[in-house]
């Protein structure tokens, strides 16, 4: 059996040490490593899962991999440090605060032929993974994602909460789309100056199939729906609940008293083909993809799309 990767963790906030506890939990990685500036931070999340605690990055010659779960602004200079050391990195969403950045980014992880994965953790939800081995020809698909206003989080909600619904979209459909049409609401007190409250997208395919993709932060719960229309199935995703459902329509005819209808549909609840926690599975792929038992290259290139779209979509700064 070959031994566990080792990998360096940079950033001790809330996603690092979700992080930090799925790759410690990992029989196939140790966690050498946990990098954070503030050692008041980043040593108390280095001692409660049993690694070192470094101001900075180290030398990365004895390192398999690293996840980079900082800030966004520091995306592009660890990643570029990083893939320059020849090593993989798992980054947290998005790539980089520009798109110029992030297709630096991709290009040196192409040219050195090197593991780069996004983490676009809706992706690993049991539910999507079980409607994607599902979906046949989708021709409409309707994603919702609402939250309440979260005050900590000071970007627009189209970097925060739509790219993962454009993500799921051009991987349902197999391609890029060939238009975008977007709308920007900016509704809150408390945002930052030009940081959206509601983002609501219509994306064009080139074999027709289109995708309205909603994000919104003005809302009054969480929802998180996603729906599959076919031309004769409907898979309804909710990815809150984890469940699917998937809906077959037989024939719809007026009752006897004229004052109504009557509709047959067949449902299908199918059994999740994981119950795995999204982290913990998109860990273990960053893993097949450092030890060489997945396609890097294909990995690398479902990451642009969708960071394309919503640069195009924020970029349109269409107000309602």
């Amino acid at each position: 059996m070959s031994r566990p990767l080792r990998i360096a963790l940079i950033g001790a906030g809330t996603m690092g040490s979700h992080h930090a506890r799925v790759i410690s939990q990992s029989q196939r990685a140790d966690l050498a490593v946990l990098v954070d500036p503030r050692k008041s931070v980043g040593a108390k999340v280095a001692e409660r899962f049993g690694t070192e605690w470094a101001p900075e990055l180290p030398d990365l010659s004895d390192f398999d991999g690293v996840v980079i779960a900082a800030a966004t602004e520091a995306h592009h200079e660890l990643a570029m440090q990083v893939l320059s050391q020849d090593t993989a990195v798992l980054i947290e969403k998005p790539v980089a605060d520009s798109l110029l950045k992030t297709r630096e980014i991709i290009a040196l992880a192409e040219q050195r032929d090197l593991p780069l994965v996004c983490g676009l953790l809706e992706r690993y939800n049991p539910a999507v993974m079980t409607a994607r081995a599902l979906v046949e020809r989708p021709l409409h698909i309707t994603a919702t994602r609402h939250s309440p206003y979260a005050p900590r989080i000071r970007t627009g909600v189209a970097w925060d909460l739509l790219v993962h619904d454009v993500d799921l979209a051009i991987n349902l459909i197999g391609t890029e789309p060939t238009t975008v049409d977007a709308r920007l609401g900016f509704f809150h007190p408390d945002s930052a100056d030009g940081a959206e409250d509601v983002a609501e997208t219509l994306l064009g395919f080139g074999d027709g199939a289109i995708a309205h993709v909603s994000a919104s932060r003005m809302g009054q719960r969480k929802i998180r729906q996603l729906s599959i229309h076919e031309a004769d199935r409907l898979i309804e995703v909710d990815l809150l609940r984890r469940d699917v459902t998937v809906y077959h329509h037989v024939s719809e005819n007026a009752v006897d008293e004229g004052r109504g209808y009557r509709q047959q549909t067949v449902i299908e609840i199918p059994e999740l083909v994981s119950s795995q926690e999204p982290l913990t599975t998109q860990f273990s792929h960053f893993v097949d993809l450092v030890e060489g038992t997945g396609d890097a290259a294909a990995e690398r290139a479902t990451i642009l799309p969708s960071h394309e779209v919503i640069d195009a979509a924020t970029s349109s700064r269409g107000r309602s």
